[in-house]
């Protein structure tokens, strides 16, 4: 496989200075891949297809053909992470989600940074994530967000800078775990010279942060999925199997007692701790949707009470809204004294008068995206956009601004990727996983998602997106 001629082009290169200059730590993998016969390195990223199929490495997309599951793509170039960029990620993750709990507690409590005028109070009143039912709630060791998936992307000047948090029920950690023991299969020699840093820990970690919020020396701990034809099923069964603890329903708990129990062929057994897979809205019936059929009646009586903690704490989203995103730097900065390590993306709220007159009159330029979406839906890219989406887009704007904010259209950094029988850039984000427990802890590495379209900036996997290996050297 020929790496002599490729060409980063005008983006930052994760793997390559120029043409024919690996980056720093780069310079063996490639090396390698070259040292390969021609069709070789074609040859092993079809096993490891073959490997991803029997693994059963898939995941669901909402509205394609049935809602079938699909096998997860995978490209079998890894993406490199320096330790000293890792170690400023580490560090910057570390801040922001000690903020983003402070920020949660205080939401929840005395809203002191409304009242101080940092953060408009109508913008988290109009929030969809802010549930008031959690108003002086108070969550096991005071932690409201113990698992969070923040997205990274890395521009032009080399820096990393923040793209979104995802402080509800991030998923992906799945297929970090299960990538690396794909290219540890197909690649076992790298890893004989490389000082990758380990993922398979997180499994272990994850359980202790779990472990951390009972009191009791062996707490019975449970995930709660909404099913099998949930997009994200696999990674639920996956780390349940990983941490040895039951997958379970919402028909197999109820609440006895005051304390929530679940169904086993012994009989019924408590429940401790339950790491819930479901949005708030549908966790109880008897509080958030009366015509939810995935929570289970009763249960937020059980947590207020302090008979069961439940991870992330109910009420949660309001920290990952987009535009309550944009408060961020202040919020770090409000809580904690201090400056953000890592800088978000420049965003304009259109709430706000100003940036939504920017806005309408930019839309050509802008990356516009709905505050309560995820996955790529509701967004707008406005340089591959038609006149007639911009217009549309226009009007859902003026119409909701709330609902809305933009950013410039970045130019993300690219990694070689494998097409057909060549290498080309495709664009990549990060999302590293953040563990907020007794300490906090970010999983080395995280889920490098690459854009497998030539030229699409739009990495997620409902979307065409594909997934890499991420190396963060020790």
């Amino acid at each position: 496989m020929k790496f002599s001629t490729y060409d980063p082009g005008e983006f930052y290169d994760e793997l390559f200075e120029g043409i024919g200059r690996p980056r720093r730590g780069s310079a063996l993998l490639l090396r390698k891949f070259a040292s390969l016969a021609d069709g070789e390195l074609r040859k092993r990223q079809q096993a490891a297809e073959r490997v991803i199929l029997n693994m059963g490495m898939t995941f669901g997309v909402y509205g394609s053909d049935g809602g079938q599951e699909h096998i997860f793509p995978f490209d079998i170039v890894p993406r490199i992470v320096t330790a000293s960029d890792w170690s400023h990620i580490e560090s910057g993750l570390q801040q922001r989600i000690r903020a983003l709990n402070c920020f949660l507690d205080d939401i929840y409590h005395g809203q002191k940074i409304l009242k101080d005028g940092v953060i408009p109070g109508e913008l988290i009143y109009s929030c969809k994530g802010f549930q008031p039912v959690c108003m002086g709630l108070n969550p096991p060791r005071g932690i409201w967000c113990h698992i969070a998936g923040i997205d990274l992307v890395r521009i032009g000047d080399g820096r990393f800078y923040v793209l979104e948090d995802n402080n509800r029920c991030p998923s992906g950690v799945a297929y970090v775990l299960e990538a690396r023991q794909v290219m540890k299969r197909t690649f076992p020699e790298l890893f004989e010279a490389y000082r990758v840093r380990p993922v398979d820990e997180y499994p272990s970690r994850l359980l202790s942060t779990l472990q951390f919020l009972s009191d009791l020396p062996d707490p019975t701990i449970v995930i709660l999925t909404p099913g099998s034809y949930n997009s994200a099923y696999y990674e639920h069964s996956l780390l349940a199997q990983k941490m040895g603890v039951e997958l379970v329903e919402a028909g197999d708990l109820a609440v006895i007692d005051g304390s929530v129990h679940m169904r086993t062929t012994k009989g019924s057994q408590r429940v401790d701790v339950i790491y819930r897979r479901i949005n708030d809205d549908f966790l109880d019936p008897l509080v958030f949707r009366p015509d939810s059929l995935l929570g289970i009646p009763g249960i937020m009586a059980a947590y207020k009470n302090g008979r069961v903690a439940i991870v992330n704490a109910p009420g949660t989203g309001v920290s990952d809204d987009k535009a309550v995103y944009a408060y961020v730097p202040k919020i770090i900065n409000y809580y904690l004294a201090e400056e953000p390590l890592l800088p978000n993306v420049p965003t304009y709220v259109c709430w706000e008068n100003r940036d939504r007159a920017y806005v309408l009159e930019h839309l050509d330029e802008l990356v516009v995206k709905a505050t309560n979406e995820a996955g790529g839906y509701g967004m707008m890219i406005g340089p591959q956009a038609s006149k007639q989406e911009r217009e549309d887009c226009a009007r859902r704007i003026q119409a909701d601004p709330r609902n809305y904010i933009a950013q410039p259209t970045l130019a993300l950094s690219r990694v070689p990727t494998l097409v057909e029988d060549h290498i080309e850039g495709r664009h990549v984000d990060l999302r590293p996983y953040v563990l907020f427990g007794r300490d906090v802890y970010v999983l080395p590495g995280g889920m490098t998602r690459v854009a497998l379209r030539k030229g699409s900036l739009v990495v997620n996997s409902s979307q065409g997106g594909g997934n890499k290996d991420t190396w963060v050297l020790s």
